[in-house]
């Protein structure tokens, strides 16, 4: 045999080789002048825009509109790529993978044989046309960076796979999967979070944490204590001072069954009772004396402060001197109240203000008098709830869902909650809070705080009381919280509200409070010996209506 039928043999053992073994390519492989010349039609024929360490082998099927293949990746032979693809820095497509229609990868993305990422579908809702005759939809289909695509999975149009998942082989996803999970099933569910081991080491962290609060709270209160006043550090780095902070200090003793030490209890009870406007039942805070132009219900802290120094009075064993006549109006007004609320713009401080009005009705209906207000505020939230999301209130062109689902917390935390009865739509509910989380990537750095996660926890565990939608996907996201827990303590002073904030009361109190929602809808609150008895507790006084 002559050297050159030897050289030729050689080569086409090479090429067959690579059409399964992609990941052998070499560099003189890439810039062997078939495959420059492969890349070049592509380029021409396939809208293709491939990197020059990037490798298509011979026989990967490549019908695209537009191709993007990012630095060292590579699609095996006997692929299918068709439609609108993007492929980052880093991505493997092996043997007999099938990727179709608008389909985005980050880098590093891993697509295992015989896998099959449909970023289209076929309309077919209309039953007296044929399917065939039907035209095609596409949602599109994103993976984030560090993706694994297991053998035989199916993924469908319109999912996003989050940052660093698995899909598990033989799986079906038919819904978002969440940062680091590992999912997988028909339909694909999460079945853990990358790095847990078991319920242990969610145990573990709830114990950690349990442990630092048990044995350091004192500290932590003394340190925010200012000559006999409690303050609290704010994003600037300023300190202020106001009563919630008072009460944050009582609420925090208060989950461990004490009180803050040195705290003279009849003292304070005066202190709180103080502030309540005779007229209104309203708290406005001494810190931010009321506007002479601005109606007291319409001052945001004199709102809170019907929960803040409400609960703290409670929890002191005492109680508001005064009914909350603010709140007790006729349907009319209740009404034109209910709808002058920021509902489009601001759906977070629409929802507090329903939230101080149904707290100010538990008051009126526990310890005063109270008429059929709470049937027209129940009736009016009825009406208006918007059944596609299951929220109150519009998104925003800046932030999405995170208006609506954060003033869901507040409004449902004051009223369904606070009263024991079920939110309307909790499936709705459900889809609309994990998306919020998805689209802020589960929330990181300035995001990362204890209000997104507040506002995330609380709406799915008492959506999960209604229903198991998509409980193993908001399971992953307690456990999530749960994990990071431990390493956000500041030994000796507790929590920041934010990461890159420092710790204080307020951000002490709050993930406490949320970590406690998250291990309670894990069902593991028993590993975790703080349970919030104000603001933030769970339990239901029903009172009935």
């Amino acid at each position: 045999m002559n050297s050159k039928l030897e050289d030729g043999l050689d080569m086409a053992a090479r090429e067959a080789r690579l059409q399964f073994l992609t990941w052998e390519r070499t560099p003189d492989d890439i810039d062997a002048p078939a495959h420059r010349a492969r890349c070049a039609r592509l380029s021409a024929t396939a809208g293709a825009e491939i990197d020059d360490t990037a490798y298509i082998a011979e026989k990967a099927a490549v019908f695209t509109e537009k191709l993007v293949l990012g630095a060292q990746s590579y699609i095996a032979g006997y692929a299918i790529v068709r439609g609108d693809v993007t492929l980052g820095a880093n991505c493997t497509v092996n043997a007999y993978a099938c990727i179709a229609g608008k389909v985005t990868c980050g880098d590093h993305v891993r697509i295992a044989s015989h896998a099959q990422i449909m970023g289209f579908n076929h309309g077919y809702e209309d039953p007296d046309v044929p399917i065939a005759r039907q035209p095609h939809e596409s949602r599109g289909i994103v993976i984030e960076d560090d993706v694994w695509i297991g053998a035989n999975a199916v993924v469908l149009d319109g999912v996003r796979i989050g940052h660093g998942a698995v899909i598990a082989a033989g799986a079906t996803v038919t819904r978002d999967v969440p940062p680091f999970t590992i999912a997988g099933g028909v339909p694909a569910k999460p079945i853990r979070r990358r790095g847990e081991k078991s319920n242990t080491d969610i145990e573990a962290a709830l114990r950690s944490v349990g442990a630092s609060i048990g044995t350091e709270w004192r500290t932590i209160l003394q340190r925010n204590l200012r000559d006999g006043v409690y303050v609290s550090r704010e994003a600037d780095g300023q300190e202020r001072s106001s009563i919630r902070h008072l009460c944050d200090a009582i609420e925090i003793a208060a989950g461990l069954d004490e009180r803050p030490e040195g705290l003279d209890i009849p003292a304070a009870i005066t202190t709180l009772k103080a502030i309540q406007d005779p007229e209104t039942g309203l708290f406005p805070d001494p810190s931010r004396p009321p506007r002479p132009d601005l109606p007291l219900r319409e001052e945001g802290l004199a709102l809170y402060n019907v929960l803040a120094v409400g609960y703290a009075l409670e929890v002191l064993g005492s109680r508001p001197d005064h009914r909350f006549t603010a709140v007790e109006l006729d349907a009319p007004d209740l009404c034109t109240w209910l709808e002058s609320l920021p509902w489009r713009t601001n759906a977070w401080a629409a929802g507090a203000c329903v939230d101080a009005i149904g707290t100010a009705l538990y008051f009126n209906a526990r310890y005063f008098s109270t008429g059929r207000v709470r049937e027209t505020l129940f009736g009016w939230l009825s009406l208006h709830v918007d059944r596609s999301t299951g929220l109150w209130g519009s998104p925003t062109a800046s932030e999405g869902l995170l208006q609506p689902v954060n003033g869901f917390y507040r409004l449902t935390r004051g009223t369904y909650a606070q009263f024991g009865l079920p939110v309307p739509h909790p499936e709705a509910t459900i889809n609309s809070v994990l998306a919020n989380y998805r689209n802020h990537d589960g929330f990181c750095g300035p995001t990362y705080t204890a209000c997104n996660l507040l506002d995330t926890i609380h709406p799915l565990l008492i959506c999960l009381d209604l229903t198991d939608h998509r409980r193993a996907e908001v399971e992953a996201v307690a456990r999530a919280i749960i994990t990071r827990a431990p390493s956000r303590w500041r030994k000796g002073e507790g929590f920041a509200f934010a990461d890159g904030q420092e710790p204080g009361l307020q951000g002490t109190e709050m993930w406490l409070s949320v970590i406690h929602l998250a291990a309670k809808l894990l069902k593991r609150e028993d590993a975790f010996h703080y349970v919030p008895k104000g603001v933030h507790r769970t339990q239901a006084v029903g009172l009935g209506l």
